[in-house]
C-alpha cells in the first residue's frame, strides 16, 4: 500500500487535496480527520478537514486548486484491522462504517477532479474518543509516508 501513496506523491507538480472524514466520538471513524489534521501542507499538498459533514465541503473542494482529490476515510473492506489502501471510489462499499448521509461512492460523482479513497479498515466504531491501537498505528504510518515523501520532493 506504502508505494501507492508514494505513486501519488511522486515527483512532479500534481497537486493533491487531502480531505479528512469521520466522526471523531466514534473511535476508528476518527482515522480520518486524525490523519488529515497531522498531514503537512506543502506547495502542492493541501488538506480540508470536514469531519461528518463531508456534504457541507463540496464546493470549497470544488473551488480548491488540486488535480487529485484523496478522501480519506475508515471503510469495511472486509480486511483486518489497521488494513489500508488507496482505492477508486468505485471500490467503495455502499455500506461503510463513517456518519456522513451519503456513501463515498455517490459523493465523488459530485467533485470536478479525478478522486481516490484511502480507506482504512476499523477496529471498532463504538463510541468514544480514542482510536484503537492498530488503526492509531497505521495512521501514524500514513502521515509518516505522506510527510516523509513530501520533504524528499524538496517540498
Amino acid at each position: 500500500m506504502a508505494d501507492k501513496i508514494t505513486k501519488i506523491l511522486g515527483p512532479g507538480d500534481r497537486r493533491i487535496l487531502f480531505v479528512g472524514i469521520g466522526n471523531l466520538l466514534r473511535q476508528d471513524d476518527g482515522a480520518g480527520v486524525y490523519i488529515s489534521t497531522r498531514i503537512r501542507e506543502t506547495e502542492r499538498v493541501k488538506v480540508i478537514t470536514a469531519e461528518a459533514g463531508i456534504e457541507n465541503y463540496i464546493g470549497k473542494i470544488n473551488n480548491t486548486e488540486h488535480d487529485l482529490l484523496v478522501l480519506i476515510d475508515c471503510a469495511d473492506m472486509q480486511r483486518p484491522p489497521g488494513a489500508w489502501d488507496l482505492i477508486a471510489p468505485e471500490q467503495v462499499r455502499d455500506l461503510t462504517f463513517s456518519t456522513h448521509d451519503i456513501s463515498l461512492k455517490k459523493l465523488s460523482g459530485f467533485f470536478k477532479k479525478e478522486v481516490r479513497v484511502l480507506a482504512i479498515q476499523p477496529d471498532t466504531v463504538a463510541f468514544g474518543e480514542n482510536l484503537s491501537y492498530i488503526v492509531l498505528e497505521a495512521c501514524r504510518h500514513i502521515i509518516d509516508l505522506i510527510n516523509k515523501k513530501e520533504v524528499q520532493n524538496g517540498r
